[in-house]
């Protein structure tokens, strides 16, 4: 089970939303024993850019083996 506190990436894009597989968010609160989680999700200056509450299967832990990448934010 993921942890609060833990980075984790997203696995789908999130409809509605600029939020895209692969972003990284960090979990701020932990649903039913990991059956879902709150995550927020941040720009490069530390702004908060969207909280959601995800199901498990739309985050995962962020291995140690990945790189980091960056993309743009696009306008809402």
């Amino acid at each position: 089970m993921i942890a609060a506190y833990e980075r984790v990436v997203l696995t789908e894009d999130i409809p509605n939303t600029n939020l895209k597989q692969g972003d990284l968010s960090v979990v701020v609160e932990v649903y039913n024993n990991g059956a879902g989680y709150e995550v927020e999700f941040f720009a490069s200056n530390g702004d908060t850019i969207a909280v959601e509450t995800l199901e498990a299967r739309q985050v995962r832990e962020v291995s140690a083996k990945e790189i980091l990448h960056v993309r743009k934010l696009d306008a809402a």
